[in-house]
């Protein structure tokens, strides 16, 4: 990359990767591919699930569609094994309702202290927009959120899915998960606990998924006498990976832990380690890459760009590579940053510029990584402490959006890369380094 600020010429910016098709498609949150077929979780309803045939990667076609029954919920997750599909179901806006029901305090904490305690002042003590404090009232005159959880599918035929099960979980629902096909790794607030914990369900019958177990920090368990050391829901589980009998779960701005799975109903904790509040972003995934590197087991850990403003002196969200040989011992070794300089539009008012997430399986150290406006980015952490980037592509920003916000990416059994826009856009590359 040059010295000084990219200019953007129109089109694709791309090194060492080839476009091979694409598609206009709405945005989301997840593609995973198994065969012919991607399947991708849209981020906004009442755009549920697609389901695209990819065997001709120049000429994707949507064989199936879902849409959602109403706007309280977005299924923007999905995980799929052999003739299993599991979407999530959590609410739509989460974050933004739930802190309706601060409202009422923040007023009286505001009068109380001589402040503007109008709605553009709450609005402005909540980090809200002005134009969305009704929805939030109304979500608290509404009621307690009841449909979240997670549904599995029936996809023998990919072109034509059956609902077998809608599980219903607790608050906001289930975020990102795992699965596989004996067991779902489900990450979802529960009652009696604050912020997502893992809970573990058998699939034998996928028209009744049983619980088999659940996993939480301490101090999550509010109902059980735990108490948190921490405010709200900053040490939550993102989700957990799993590899072997190990999960690997990232849990926000508490770093990440990993989870002993060998006996399946008695999950326990084998190793954690957080380098917060020294980093402001919090932890996304995490993953140990399949071999060993001058014989030390590595771990690659993406953190998300979540808060920051460009201008207050914090580097955007980055990658890190930790020493994981020793579990008593887990060290930090290298990171990798996109610069803003490298990226047209890095600085585009309302769209996020950094990390957000690599593939959910790793073949060896070459790592694919999703940027939001920095595109797809392809590195290399064959030597941790200095991890190398060996390819990149930034798609053309789609018709009606300011800059591309690449939001999670899959590469298939043929190596075909597949990267999923938060807004708009479905592209299939090949990495050509």
């Amino acid at each position: 990359m040059p010295d000084s600020q990219l200019e953007y010429r129109g089109g694709d910016i791309a090194h060492n990767i080839t476009k091979l098709g694409s598609l206009d498609l709405i945005g989301g949150g997840q593609v995973v591919v198994q065969g012919d077929y991607a399947y991708v979780g849209h981020m906004k309803p009442r755009d549920g699930t697609t389901i695209i045939n990819v065997a001709d990667p120049k000429n994707p076609k949507i064989v199936w569609q879902s849409k959602l029954g109403d706007d309280k919920s977005h299924t923007h997750k999905v995980r799929v094994a052999g003739d299993i599909m599991i979407t999530n179901v959590e609410q739509n806006n989460r974050h933004v309702l739930r802190a309706g029901s601060r409202i009422p305090e923040t007023r009286v904490m505001l009068e109380a202290e001589g402040k503007d305690a109008s709605d553009a002042g709450v609005a402005a003590a909540l980090g809200v927009k002005i134009d969305v404090l009704p929805e939030m009232i109304a979500a608290q005159e509404e009621g307690f959120y009841t449909d979240g959880g997670f549904k599995t599918w029936d996809i023998s035929d990919p072109t034509n899915p059956k609902e077998l099960a809608h599980v219903k979980t607790h608050g906001f629902g289930t975020h990102r998960f795992d699965m596989d096909e004996n067991y779902a790794y489900i990450s979802t607030e529960m009652e009696g606990y604050i912020g997502n914990i893992l809970v573990i369900y058998d699939l034998a019958d996928p028209t009744n998924p049983t619980e088999v177990s659940r996993w939480h920090m301490p101090g999550q368990h509010l109902a059980g006498g735990e108490t948190p050391t921490w405010t709200r829901y900053s040490h939550r589980l993102h989700h957990a990976l799993r590899v072997g009998d190990e999960m690997w779960a990232a849990v926000w701005q508490a770093g990440f832990r990993v989870i002993d799975v060998s006996d399946i109903t008695k999950p326990t904790t084998m190793a954690e380690h957080t380098y917060h509040p020294m980093v402001r972003e919090p932890t996304h995934t995490i993953l140990p890459v399949p071999q060993l590197i001058n014989d030390r087991r590595i771990a690659v850990v993406v953190d998300e760009e979540h808060t920051r403003v460009p201008g207050n002196g914090q580097a955007p969200a980055n990658l890190w590579t930790f020493d994981v040989t020793d579990f008593n011992n887990i060290q930090g070794l290298g990171s990798y940053h996109v610069s803003e300089m490298d990226c047209p539009w890095s600085r585009t008012p309302g769209a996020r510029f950094g990390a957000h997430q690599f593939t959910d399986h790793l073949e060896s150290s070459v790592v694919c990584a999703t940027w939001f406006a920095g595109g797809l980015r392809i590195v290399d952490v064959a030597n941790p402490s200095r991890p190398e980037e060996v390819g990149y592509f930034m798609p053309e920003p789609r018709a009606g959006f300011a800059a591309p916000q690449s939001n999670d990416c899959e590469v298939d059994e043929r190596g075909l890369i597949y990267l999923f826009d938060r807004d708009k856009g479905f592209d299939i590359l090949e990495f050509t380094g």
